[in-house]
């Protein structure tokens, strides 16, 4: 969060009426809003200041919301972000999450309805459990949650808050499944079938962080959960 006492975000919108309006209706709710009528203002504005959550339109011009999502992102991989579209095409939806969105509102959409989302959002810890371990050990790797930190042979890898979140539920029920739904509810904050794509990227995410062990695997039950196995009980 940003050191501020309203939570800063970043909007951008090319319809400078629909614009103004988000603007003042989340500034009277409580919220700094900076705007941007393009993804290049947008990403020059996300350059040059700190913010808590971005609420990117898709459809802009010079640099569509997508685009935008991508370049934050190699910035800030966990920084909030809300797409809003006209669209209403799965494949549109499914497009942002993969991106790593956060939530995908479509137009014409609820002011008080995208209130609560982002709040939703910003109140969001990812903190999984408060009584599990935030180290352990996973084949030949120390996984250290707390520092999202994975170590093998003395080389340190980096991985996000959400891939931390995602993994420590499965290391600490090792050899056992664990559902789609629990994951969902602890890390995502809902369980949906939008928020299940976003998993299933981050599993991907975590295998391929995993992969210098081959005994280690991460089984897909489909349409149920998940197994962490490294071959030991």
């Amino acid at each position: 969060m940003s050191t501020g006492k309203s939570p800063k975000i970043l909007l951008v919108e090319d319809d400078p009426s629909l614009g103004m309006l988000m603007k003042d209706f989340l500034g009277m709710e409580g919220f700094d809003v900076t705007l941007a009528k393009d993804g290049v203002e947008g990403l020059s504005s996300y350059t040059s200041d700190s913010f808590d959550l971005c609420i990117l339109d898709v459809m802009m011009p010079l640099m569509d919301g997508f685009t935008l999502a991508k370049k934050i992102r190699k910035k800030n991989e966990e920084i909030p972000i809300i797409f809003l579209t006209a669209k209403s095409l799965k494949e549109d939806k499914l497009n942002g999450f993969d991106l790593g969105g956060d939530d995908y509102i479509t137009k014409p959409f609820d002011e008080d309805e995208l209130v609560r989302r982002i709040n939703a959002i910003l109140k969001r810890s990812f903190k999984v459990t408060e009584d599990t371990d935030c180290k352990c050990k996973i084949g030949m790797f120390d996984f250290d949650h707390s520092n999202l930190e994975l170590s093998l042979n003395g080389r340190f890898t980096r991985i996000t808050k959400k891939e931390a979140d995602v993994l420590i539920l499965l290391c600490n029920s090792r050899n056992s499944l664990v559902k789609r739904e629990e994951i969902l509810v602890k890390v995502w904050g809902e369980n949906d079938y939008f928020m299940g794509r976003s998993l299933d990227v981050f599993i991907t995410k975590l295998r391929k962080h995993l992969k210098p062990d081959p005994a280690i695997k991460i089984e897909n039950v489909h349409g149920v959960g998940f197994i962490l196995t490294d071959g030991k009980k």
